[in-house]
């Protein structure tokens, strides 16, 4: 059932306020995100308002802010300097394509299997990057071209505003709860810089930085409808189709690990497959509307939850902001410090990294440790969709080690001189060949029996690893009994000959992950 916000008039409040306070850190990062991709700002800006309203309408995660980001501005790169602004919209228009098959095909649920040391290196990985990101708003252009460090008197002056301005996000929820403390630290900043005439940064400045033109600015129209103009071939498909791919994987990665933070923190549960509907739809527009396309902002997503916002309204007001940001008041935006955006990221900052960890370090498996750190390390070198892949498969090859070490078997030789074999543990890919060193057929008796009560066969591996067995003692002329094996195992016993006997007295039931089963 669609909620626009929740009941009573101090949530829509609540809401407003704070989609108002996003909307206002949205500019320099969308901004700055159409300069990575070598896009106009509107471009950036227009992702951001289309990404925005339409994830908070029909997304899977009320409160969740979505827009243009750096992880898929970095892939956009390439692209947009080979081949042009047209092939980007259409790779994100097929973007968005792919991120509703996945939706509609029900992979949302895929999230799941994302171990907590990965979200855990997610987090802090990401709350360095955030840091890293905003050093950059410290450096000024230089005479030679390049960037130079702020010094002097301008850099205590942006070093006092961001203390200020993390000072009244501190110390204002204490007092009243009435306004978000970021809206009011960032007017609050804005006013001092204006009557106390500090000659600070602010987004203008950026922007005129980041474009090279004195009269840069983000006012502009209404996004207007947009085919993407490419040539309707195979070349073009053959063009557009990996980073298509790319973008819509980065994106759905990012979007619902971001989901999955801000689950946590509300105690609520978002719907992934929704979001990935949403996503996609978003993209699409992107595409067609010329926009670069997105997906969920951690940090914007944080800065909404701790302002109070809560309800889709949050969402929509953020991008109605931005819109009416870009149509009617981009002067007044263009001239909010720098240090006061700065400020508020900051405080993102201290409350995204997960400062329990340190206190983990000893106290959880070792395995564990490295799966986060690893996962934050390669967040800050690369992105955060490849630092995820990284983690979950680390993790699940730690998992499959681990397992591997717990198939074992008990032995006994009874008095008529057969010999058992009580098997304990998984059998699969990581524990075949722990499995086969448990049997000697050479110097067992001549009658074998191998009691699978205790163990189970998960894949394919362990299916050949049985034949396997089955085929060294048929060699060695010796009768092998199996018993307690479930019958898709029996079915898929290809090799065994008539030296093999299965026994079908209290066969388990439970299936395996083999391609031959139909």
């Amino acid at each position: 059932m669609f909620q626009l916000t929740c009941p009573g008039k101090q949530c829509v409040k609540n809401d407003v306020l704070s989609g108002l306070t996003v909307a206002l850190a949205l500019v320099p990062e969308a901004v700055a995100f159409a300069f990575v991709a070598g896009v106009a700002p509107l471009v950036g800006l227009y992702a951001a308002f289309m990404m925005g309203i339409i994830t908070a309408v029909i997304g899977g995660r009320p409160g969740m802010i979505s827009g243009a980001t750096g992880a898929m501005a970095v892939v956009m790169v390439a692209l947009v300097a080979e081949h042009g602004i047209e092939y980007l919209f259409a790779a994100v228009l097929m973007a968005g394509l792919i991120q509703i098959s996945a939706g509609l095909l029900r992979l949302g649920k895929f999230i799941r299997l994302v171990p907590h040391p990965v979200m855990l290196g997610f987090v802090n990985g990401l709350a360095i990057v955030i840091f890293i990101a905003q050093l950059k708003q410290f450096q000024v252009p230089a005479d030679n071209g390049t960037m130079e460090w702020l010094a002097d008197a301008p850099l205590w002056i942006m070093l006092g505003l961001v203390a200020l301005t993390m000072a009244i996000i501190h110390v204002l929820p204490k007092l009243t709860s009435a306004v978000p403390a970021s809206l009011v630290a960032i007017v609050s900043v804005t006013l001092a810089v204006i009557f106390l005439d500090l000659d600070t940064r602010s987004v203008q400045d950026v922007l005129r930085d980041l474009s090279g033109d004195p009269a840069a600015t983000i006012a502009g129209g209404l996004p207007a409808f947009h085919i993407p103009m490419v040539p309707l071939t195979l070349d073009t498909l053959h063009i557009i189709l990996p980073y298509a791919i790319i973008l819509a994987g980065v994106g759905l990665i990012e979007s619902l690990l971001t989901m999955s933070l801000i689950d946590e923190l509300t105690e609520s549960r978002g719907r992934g497959n929704k979001e990935c509907i949403g996503q996609g739809v978003g993209n699409t527009v992107n595409g067609l509307f010329g926009g670069m396309g997105g997906c969920a902002m951690i940090g914007q997503s944080l800065i909404n939850i701790n302002s109070g916002g809560r309800g889709r309204l949050s969402g929509i007001s953020a991008a109605l902001f931005l819109l009416a940001f870009i149509l009617f008041g981009s002067s007044l935006i263009e001239m909010i410090p720098v240090a006061a955006l700065v400020g508020v990221m900051f405080i993102v900052v201290l409350g995204t990294f997960e400062w329990a960890s340190f206190r983990m370090l000893g106290r959880i498996p070792l395995a564990d440790t490295f799966v986060g750190i690893l996962v934050a390390v390669v967040t800050v070198l690369t992105d955060l969709a490849i630092a995820v892949i990284v983690g979950v498969i680390v993790s699940a090859l730690v998992f499959a080690w681990e397992h591997a070490k717990q198939m074992r078997a008990d032995t006994h030789i009874d008095k008529y001189g057969i010999k058992y074999y009580q098997l304990h543990g998984p059998l699969f890919f990581g524990s075949v060949q722990t499995f086969a060193d448990l049997f000697n057929p050479k110097n067992d008796p001549h009658e074998v029996i191998v009691d699978f009560a205790d163990a189970r066969v998960y894949d394919h591996s362990g299916l050949e690893a049985i034949d396997a067995l089955a085929d060294r003692y048929m060699r060695a002329q010796k009768t092998l009994h199996i018993r307690h094996l479930n019958q898709e195992c029996q079915n898929l016993l290809v090799k065994a000959g008539d030296l093999v006997e299965v026994n079908m007295m209290e066969d388990p039931t439970y299936y395996v992950a083999d391609d031959r089963v139909a």
